[in-house]
């Protein structure tokens, strides 16, 4: 048969475990005091940074509009190049001897243009841009594509200078 030992459960041993009261009041107000303090300095610190800061902002503020209108003009008269000699180039008859050239001519200005305001956030989003950027693809392509004689089809040659007539008048409102 089973032993006595294995039948019984063994005895639990029964210790009483004492709970010391901890005042939580004195804890609380010493982490809200650290909490306020730091709270207050870090305010502080916003506070000292904000108006260190005010007077270069409204230095930055009143140069902008100069900056950016000076380079609104600069765009404005580039742009106005390009369309001039876009023209011209397109308008030219293929037995002329300076087409080769002047295409040349236009293919480096298009690539200089298109360098310069392409980075541009500020004019990402213009009619005069987006359309002058296609008006340049178009010629381009075209020349690359066929050589700087072959002449520029009647219906491409129509949409190029259309693009360029929407432009201009973009340009003339400020967009």
């Amino acid at each position: 048969m089973a032993s006595a030992s294995l039948l019984t459960p063994p005895p639990q041993i029964q210790t009483k475990k004492t709970i010391i009261p901890v005042n939580n009041t004195s804890i609380n107000t010493s982490i809200n005091a650290n909490a306020a303090g730091n709270y207050n300095r870090g305010r502080r610190r916003e506070m000292t940074l904000s108006l260190a800061t005010a007077p270069l902002m409204l230095m930055m503020i009143r140069a902008y509009p100069a900056l950016a209108s000076s380079m609104d003009e600069e765009y404005v008269k580039e742009t106005s190049d390009i369309i001039n000699k876009i023209r011209t180039t397109i308008n030219k008859n293929k037995t002329d001897p300076d087409v080769a050239s002047a295409v040349a001519e236009l293919r480096e200005a298009s690539n200089d243009w298109v360098a310069k305001y392409r980075r541009e956030k500020a004019l990402l989003g213009r009619v005069s841009f987006r359309d002058m950027y296609s008006a340049l693809n178009a010629v381009s392509g075209h020349y690359i594509s066929f050589g700087p004689t072959a002449p520029i089809p009647t219906k491409r040659k129509a949409r190029i200078l259309e693009e360029m007539d929407t432009v201009e008048k973009a340009l003339l409102r400020g967009r």
